[in-house]
C-alpha cells in the first residue's frame, strides 16, 4: 500500500476537502510515454488488493495480474485506488481532520465523479498521461463508466462489468435499507462512535441485505435449501427471541452464511465508510448535467468499450448492460458472463473476465 497527498478537492455537492490522501496499491513499470497504465476499480467494499503480488495474501481478482498474466505486469503498469470515502488509506469518515479528531459525522457527501477527479490527481502524481485501460465490477464498473466520460482524452479503453449507467429504483431501494441499518443502530451514535462501541450490529444487517442481492436465488437453494445448521433448531419458541450478536437462534444454514459474512466484513470495515460510498453509488448517473445517456456517452466516442454482464445477475440485470452498450457509440456487444452465482459471478469467474479482457484489451 502507498499513499499519496493531492491537496484540496472541490466536491460536486459543493464545498471541498482539505488536504486529501490517496491509497493506492501498484504493480509492474511505467513506461516513458505515460501510457502504459491499467487502472482496477474496486466494488463496494473491496480493496485495492486486486493481486497477491510480493504479499502473502491472495487478490480479490487473484491470477488477472502478474507477470505473464492477462494483465502482464511485465508490461503494463497496473494501480489499483482507494475509494474516496473509504477506510483503506484514502481519506474517508474515519481519518483524521485538521482539529486531530476523526471526521466522522462532518465528512462530507462525495460522489462518484468525486473519486474519479480523486483518482485522475493521483493519475497526474504517477505521471499518467493516458490509460492503456480502465477496468471495473459493480461500483467500479460505475467509476470505470465516469472516467471514460469525464476524460475520454486519459482513457483509451474502458471495460464495464457488471454496472449499468445509473443506479436503478431498485439498487437505490436496497442501499437504503443497508444504509438505515447502519444509522439506527443505537452505537452508530449519528457517525460519532470512535470513540467507543461500533456500530456493528448496524453494519452487519447492512452486509446481509447486501448479500442476498450478491448472490443467486437459485444458487442460495441449490447450496443451503432448507438445510438447518448443524446442532440447531429452528422449530422452537427460542428463535422469537434475541441472542447476542443480532442473529437468532437455531438457525437455518443460509442464516448462518449471512451471520458469516456479516461477522467478517465488521472485522475490517468501518460503517461510515459503508454509508459513505453506498451514498455515492446510489448517487452514479453518468448522464447527470450532461444530457440523454446517448448525448452523454458521446463524449467517449473514441474510448474503446467492453461491456459484460452476469447472466444470473439480480442486482445489475443483463438488460442493463444492454441498455448501456446500445447508447455507446459505434457497436458495443454485451458479454455474458456463464455463473449461477449472481452478481458476484464477476469476482468468483476470474477466468472468464481474464478472456474476455484478453481478448478485447489485451492482445498480443
Amino acid at each position: 500500500m502507498r499513499s499519496v497527498e493531492i491537496g484540496k478537492l472541490p466536491l460536486e455537492a459543493g464545498g471541498g476537502l482539505p488536504d486529501v490522501t490517496m491509497a493506492y496499491e501498484c504493480w509492474g513499470t511505467l513506461n516513458p510515454e505515460g501510457s502504459n497504465g491499467v487502472l482496477i476499480q474496486h466494488a463496494l467494499t473491496g480493496s485495492t488488493h486486486v493481486s497477491r503480488g510480493d504479499s502473502e495474501e491472495d487478490g480479490w481478482w487473484e491470477g488477472l495480474v502478474g507477470p505473464g498474466e492477462v494483465i502482464d505486469t511485465n508490461r503494463y503498469f497496473v494501480v489499483a485506488a482507494n475509494m474516496l470515502g473509504g477506510c483503506y488509506g484514502t481519506t474517508g469518515p474515519s481519518s483524521i481532520a485538521a482539529d486531530g479528531a476523526p471526521y466522522g459525522s462532518r465528512f462530507p457527501f462525495v460522489t462518484i465523479r468525486d473519486s474519479v477527479q480523486a483518482e485522475a490527481r493521483l493519475a497526474d502524481k504517477l505521471g499518467i498521461t493516458s490509460w492503456h485501460a480502465v477496468i471495473g465490477g459493480s461500483m467500479g464498473g460505475a467509476r470505470a463508466l465516469e472516467w471514460a466520460v469525464t476524460f475520454p482524452e486519459r482513457v483509451q479503453r474502458c471495460a464495464v462489468v457488471a454496472a449499468c449507467a445509473a443506479s436503478t429504483a431498485e439498487q437505490i431501494a436496497f442501499a437504503q435499507a443497508q444504509v438505515l441499518a447502519i444509522r439506527q443502530d443505537p452505537n452508530f451514535a449519528g457517525g460519532d462512535y470512535y470513540d467507543g462501541a461500533a456500530p456493528t450490529l448496524g453494519l452487519g444487517l447492512a452486509r446481509r441485505i447486501a448479500h442476498i442481492t450478491y448472490r443467486s436465488e437459485a444458487e442460495m437453494g441449490a447450496r443451503f435449501g432448507r438445510s438447518v445448521q448443524p446442532g440447531e433448531d429452528p422449530l422452537g419458541h427460542a428463535r422469537l427471541r434475541p441472542v447476542p450478536g443480532g442473529s437468532v437462534a437455531g438457525r437455518y444454514q443460509v442464516e448462518s452464511y449471512l451471520d458469516h459474512q456479516a461477522r467478517k466484513l465488521v472485522t475490517r470495515f468501518d460503517a461510515n465508510s459503508y454509508v459513505a460510498i453506498t451514498e455515492a453509488l446510489m448517487s452514479h448517473d453518468v448522464t447527470r448535467g450532461r444530457g440523454s445517456l446517448v448525448e452523454s456517452l458521446a463524449r467517449a466516442a473514441d474510448v474503446e468499450f467492453l461491456v459484460a454482464a452476469v447472466n444470473s445477475d439480480r442486482l445489475y440485470f443483463p438488460a442493463q448492460s444492454e441498455e448501456l452498450a446500445a447508447a455507446l457509440p459505434g457497436h458495443v456487444v454485451v458479454h455474458r458472463i456463464d455463473s449461477g452465482i449472481g452478481h458476484d459471478g464477476f469476482l468468483t469467474e476470474v477466468d472468464t473476465v481474464g478472456e474476455l479482457l484478453r481478448e478485447s484489451f489485451f492482445t498480443e
